[in-house]
């Protein structure tokens, strides 16, 4: 063992634990087995190896810097639930119990964080270190930890990270997991110390994940190369506020906002998509556009943390009063949609203090990040709460005009600020970069590509521009780029006890800004919106990229919290959150942003409820969790009436068409007509608009003659060019959101426009009308799922189609084929689809395959919370061959939800390990 840990009892494991360990045992044999035969790892792994990294979890370890003895009592899922007599001891043990299960994970993170991922995984990494190192996510964490966190909160990051360091200390990597044994065959990295500040570096990951339309304004910018004004705002059509509800229904916004509702008006209008983009993209002409498609290869570079690099992140969240439940008391519940990785980014545990007082005071449970202290989302004794993302805009794109080491800015230049940034390579020569920034900290990310650079002097302007001089850059204004306090904010949740305690500590989450629900056990529901929100002038709405040389442009300042909108005990007995716009644009009077989700997902739950009310008046926390599992598609409802009315002249395709007669609209992983239809609504949008789209925003590799486009619509049919696709699979567009179910809404009431035209291909008909398309895509998706799925429909499924692989983020998917076998894991056959309650969601652009999921659920239960439920995606564990790497998964894919212990009598009664922390 370490210097500073003793194992007095650890190899007399209970009958818990001899079961297991025989599990164990002859999952290491069957790898074993796999790794003879002359494959290099076999002759170095061995049963010991494996099995090294495996944490003790019975019998008793001492560690230095407890002030007194912590139980940690895992259930039969591998889930802790630590106990402790003062905060410090808590959050040391924490650190160290998540280090036992996750420190590979944790250790990756902060290398991504600080831009350091070549430090362990070689020159492969340095373009997206050279990125992470611009945007200086540590530095600011740094900035945070040294100046604006609470001296209580420095102190808890510093407990949790002696804890993680007692974990390490004397460890190699291959003690700590199988991952770091692999990397020892190509570099001889060695794990360093834990500290605080890689702990609230992670925050900044997740605020750059959650940061809301970066992407869209990029895409619409993109979108002007060949597509007019018009057509982008066909694209981009208007929240449908009459059939969508926003969150914020009864609440208040303080008096500005009531004077806005009476005329009023104060600044930061609210703005509406598109209403700059003529005024952006005629000053920055082809620049721009060419500045921003080579901004988007620099950003796909980037690891995600918890989303698809920005695209796709959804979330929903809902609680019900307790007048409409069977308990009397209110149900929350919870299930955040993010990429699905291996472990989950989720780690579920219990922080509880034996006795709750100054000296100790914590009793919550419920979701973390391994790496971050305190607990995200969950309850305490008083309170839960759960998140979404709200999508607020708190990024803008610049363009600047650089001249020399300046900028222009209102007739002037100015000077950049500069450092230098050094890349440790492993296994070759470090990297030294300059990293250039605006005067207000704006970092210039074109630096990080020499093709961005060379584009900036080359691309040509129109005469509304400043002249050319040496180029143009792009940068970025996020306010994650600002010191904060969303660390306080964690352990200031975790203790609240009523709405006031909640409010005030939701104040504090200014990165990422996500939309929190309350529930309490003394009955009352409630909603808020926190978040450092910028406000602009006039001129700008922060759609498109603006141009960074007039000062009009910058923002104007930040919405106070007392201006926010948030919602108490609304009469209605409930409060929605799934992504859609926050309040009603007419009734407030900043423009939170132009790219609200387009509520598909809120307004189903939304009547799930109201349906559940209206007919047994009550709802269970077994009704919640179905509302969690509801598979309808939206869009189905929309179409398959017209489908159903096309005629079709192949005999074979009208045989695939009788799928959708009677269908029920529910995406299940068994239905046949579920996969149809998606694949129907996939070749509409490919027909419709994905042939459209500029190269910039199609699938990479997909080359395509298309109709070459001006400002009033496609031109004449010998006008072609050819062109192939540049982005990503589960990146392109049309993604088949909800967006795009607005967009296809929007249209069906125009059934000779000219989106629905598209040419003769092959055998293929041309379309000249909507009903035309729709028999086109009805034929194309036949013999698409009969190249897929075979002839006979019959054997025809949705999930057959739509699978969920989880893969290690790292070795899982760049290392080589042994190890990805390894550590990876699937598929899996899901129902569900893309703006649906279940949200596994889907990329229509690029295939069937799951790209997000629900990425944990949880069911509130304020009137008895040990009947609470949770599940996670994955497991508790990092280890590879552990029981509980993905041992809830198949719980997962089913719907259903783990038993959650709170109380000691509750916890005690599922624990099945028992390790004693000793000082």
């Amino acid at each position: 063992m370490p210097p500073n840990t003793t194992a007095t009892t650890g190899d007399k494991p209970g009958k818990s634990g001899r079961k297991k360990g025989r599990k164990a045992r002859l999952i290491v044999l069957v790898l074993v087995l796999a790794l003879i035969g002359g494959v290099a790892y076999g002759a170095y792994w061995s049963i010991s190896t494996v099995r090294a990294s495996f944490p003790q979890t019975t019998g008793s370890i001492t560690l230095q810097g407890l002030s007194g003895p912590v139980d940690v009592k895992r259930d039969g899922n591998g889930i802790p639930q630590i106990y402790a007599s003062s905060d410090e001891d808590l959050f040391m043990a924490q650190g160290f119990v998540q280090a036992q299960d996750r420190f590979y994970e944790m250790d990756v993170r902060r290398h991504m964080t600080s831009g350091r991922l070549s430090e362990m995984f070689g020159k492969g990494q340095v373009k997206s270190d050279e990125f992470l190192r611009t945007l200086g996510w540590d530095r600011i964490a740094k900035e945070e930890y040294d100046t604006k966190l609470s001296a209580s909160t420095k102190k808890y990051l510093d407990a949790y990270a002696k804890g993680v360091n007692a974990y390490l200390q004397g460890k190699d990597g291959e003690d700590i997991s199988l991952e770091y044994a692999a990397l020892g065959f190509t570099n001889d990295y060695k794990p360093a110390k834990w500290t605080p500040v890689d702990s609230v570096s992670w925050l900044k990951a997740m605020a750059w994940d959650l940061r809301g339309n970066m992407q869209d304004e990029i895409d619409r910018a993109l979108m002007t190369s060949r597509l007019g004004p018009q057509q982008i705002e066909d694209l981009y059509p208007e929240y449908p506020y009459g059939r969508n509800k926003p969150i914020v229904q009864e609440g208040q916004y303080s008096d500005v906002a009531k004077a806005f509702q009476q005329g009023g008006a104060t600044s930061g209008s609210q703005g509406t998509t598109g209403t700059t983009g003529s005024s952006t993209s005629s000053t920055a002409g082809s620049a721009l556009t060419s500045q921003l498609a080579g901004l988007y290869k620099v950003l796909d570079n980037v690891p995600t943390a918890v989303g698809v690099n920005g695209q796709g992140i959804g979330s929903n969240s809902w609680v019900v009063a307790g007048k409409y439940t069977i308990t009397g008391k209110p149900l929350l519940a919870n299930d955040p949609h993010l990429s699905a990785s291996l472990p989950s980014v989720w780690y579920q545990m219990g922080l509880h203090c034996r006795t709750v007082s100054s000296k100790c005071q914590y009793d919550v449970t419920g979701y973390t990040f391994a790496g971050m202290p305190g607990v995200i989302i969950g309850h305490n004794g008083d309170i839960a709460w759960g998140m979404t993302n709200s999508g607020v805009d708190v990024t803008d794109l610049y363009l600047e005009k650089l001249s020399g080491n300046g900028y222009l800015y209102d007739g002037k230049v100015r000077p950049f600020k500069s450092r230098e940034e050094t890349i440790k390579v492993a296994g070759g020569k470090s990297k030294t970069i300059v990293v250039r920034q605006t005067a207000d900290g704006m970092p210039l990310l074109s630096d990080r590509d020499d093709e961005l650079v060379q584009v900036g002097r080359k691309a040509a302007v129109n005469t509304a521009a400043p002249d050319r001089g040496d180029g143009y850059g792009i940068a970025l204004r996020w306010t994650a780029l600002d010191p904060g306090t969303s660390m306080d904010a964690v352990f200031a949740l975790d203790k609240a006890a009523d709405w006031s305690d909640f409010r005030s500590a939701a104040a504090l989450f200014d990165v990422p800004s996500q939309n929190l629900v309350y529930a309490s056990t003394d009955n009352h529901i409630g909603y808020t919106l926190p978040g450092r929100i910028p406000t602009r002038s006039s001129v700008d709405d922060g759609s498109i990229p603006a141009p960074g040389w007039d000062s009009k442009y910058r923002w104007t300042g930040f919405i106070k919290q007392d201006e926010l909108p948030y919602e108490y005990d609304p009469e209605r007995g409930y409060i929605v959150t799934a992504n859609q716009a926050v309040v009603d644009k007419d009734k407030y009077p900043y423009t939170l942003t132009t790219d609200w989700g387009y509520g598909t997902r809120s307004q189903r739950i939304t009547d799930l409820i109201e349906s559940k009310i209206k007919g047994t008046g009550k709802i269970s926390t077994d009704d919640m969790r179905q509302m969690q599992v509801d598979n309808s598609s939206e869009i189905a409802k929309l179409l398959v009436p017209k489908l159903l009315k096309i005629n079709l002249d192949d005999k074979n395709v009208r045989e695939a068409q009788k799928l959708l007669e009677g269908w029920d609209y529910t995406q299940d992983a068994d239905s046949a007509a579920a996969a149809y239809f998606n694949s129907v609504w996939r070749n509409v949008l490919k027909l419709t608009f994905g042939n459209k789209l500029p190269k910039e925003l199609r699938v990479k590799g997909q080359c395509l003659w298309v109709d070459k486009i001006d400002n009033t619509g496609p031109v004449d049919d010998d006008a072609k060019v050819r062109e192939c696709g540049q982005r990503d699979a589960d990146q392109a567009q049309p993604d088949g959101g909800d967006r795009w179910f607005e967009v296809v809404r929007t249209l069906m009431d125009k059934p000779d426009s000219d989106w629905w035209k598209t040419p003769k291909s092959g055998t293929r008909p041309e379309a000249k009308n909507r009903d035309q398309l729709f028999a086109r895509a009805m034929i194309d998706a036949r013999w698409e799922l009969t190249a897929k799925l075979g002839k006979d429909i019959d054997t025809w499924s949705w999930g057959r189609l739509h699978r969920l692989f989880l893969k290690n983020q790292t070795l899982g998917t760049e290392g080589p084929e042994f190890l990805q076998y390894v550590l990876n894991r699937g598929p899996w056959k899901l129902s569900g689809g893309e703006a649906t309650v279940n949200a596994t969601g889907w990329n229509a652009a690029g295939g069937y395959g799951v790209v997000w999921v629900p990425s944990m659920r949880m069911v509130v239960n304020l009137k008895d919370l040990d009947k609470s439920k949770w599940i996670n995606l994955t497991g508790a564990s990092g280890h590879a061959y552990s029981a509980h790497y993905t041992d809830q998964t198949s719980k997962w894919v089913k719907g259903e939800l783990l038993p959650w212990s709170f109380s000691d009598k509750a916890v005690d009664a599922s624990t099945s390990d028992t390790l004693v922390l000793k000082p």
